[in-house]
């Protein structure tokens, strides 16, 4: 599995503190204290598995319970499929499981939706990749269930690309400028993009050697013409699509010619896969 950072890590303690609170009384209350089971977590619709570290994670924290995986982060899973098995009291294992199942169920609905672009996209070339777009501080987590879905990530953060903007250029002036200032203070060797509203801008971007033209919301027609000017230049910048990036207009989209095609929805708007945890054998 995939290993998480400390951060990651003390996020999930902080998960379980909010969900325990000062205590779940209603398995104190009702279950014998010497009580184990054995469960598995089990898939009720057919998605792609993401979040097993962060579920096997929850479990590890959790004073004697044993966490198997049966699937990895990636896998394609069927309705009714075991995807773990988690044996220990039955405190903890209850104790758990809500937390275990929202990571797993919120990720596995990101890598299920991104595998349906991917899908769409087959055979075209293009890379589908995420964005900034993000459940605070769940980005770590998020970005590796776009790629258990077959995308690439696109910047982790402000501090690993430049990527200008409309609003910078709102405030730092035309693209030329702009990039020119990049430059001059680009000690750390980042690459650049440039986000595009019109052929106007993807001259500049063009003029500017930028590394990426980010063709920004524009119509079909618009940008097969920028793909066009964009691929008489000798030395071709990478193009990347984005904006209102849906199912129905994704693949005429990679078939314009773009290279990447980034889409908020990954994260920002997939739906939960269905997942459970069923409890098989009780002890003593």
């Amino acid at each position: 599995m995939e290993p998480l950072s400390d951060a990651v890590r003390r996020r999930i303690a902080e998960a379980l503190a909010e969900d325990l609170g000062s205590g779940d009384w209603t398995t104190r209350w009702c279950i014998a204290p010497e009580v184990s089971v054995a469960a598995e977590i089990v898939a009720k619709e057919a998605g792609v598995l993401a979040g097993m570290p962060a579920a096997a994670e929850v479990y590890r924290q959790l004073e004697g319970v044993e966490f198997e995986p049966l699937d990895s982060d990636g896998d394609a899973v069927t309705a009714e499929t075991p995807l773990a098995r988690v044996g220990g009291p039955a405190h903890a294992v209850l104790a758990g499981e809500r937390v275990a199942l929202n990571f797993l169920m919120h990720l596995s609905g990101v890598a299920t939706l991104t595998r349906c672009f991917v899908d769409a996209v087959e055979g075209t070339g293009v890379k589908i990749t995420d964005t900034r777009k993000t459940t605070p501080l769940w980005r770590e987590l998020e970005k590796a269930a776009t790629r258990a879905g077959g995308a690439v990530n696109h910047r982790r953060g402000l501090d690993d690309m430049v990527l200008i903007k409309g609003n910078h250029l709102a405030c730092a002036g035309p693209v030329q400028s702009a990039v020119e200032r990049v430059r001059a203070a680009n000690d750390q060797g980042l690459r650049v993009e440039v986000e595009t509203r019109d052929l106007e801008e993807v001259r500049a971007a063009l003029a500017a050697g930028v590394d990426r033209i980010m063709l920004d919301n524009m119509s079909m027609d618009l940008i097969r013409r920028a793909v066009s000017l964009i691929e008489e230049q000798p030395s071709r910048p990478e193009v990347e699509a984005s904006g209102g990036v849906s199912l129905d207009s994704v693949r005429e989209l990679a078939e314009t010619g773009v290279d990447f095609i980034s889409v908020g929805a990954l994260t920002h708007s997939a739906p939960a896969l269905d997942l459970s945890l069923r409890i098989r054998t009780v002890s003593p």
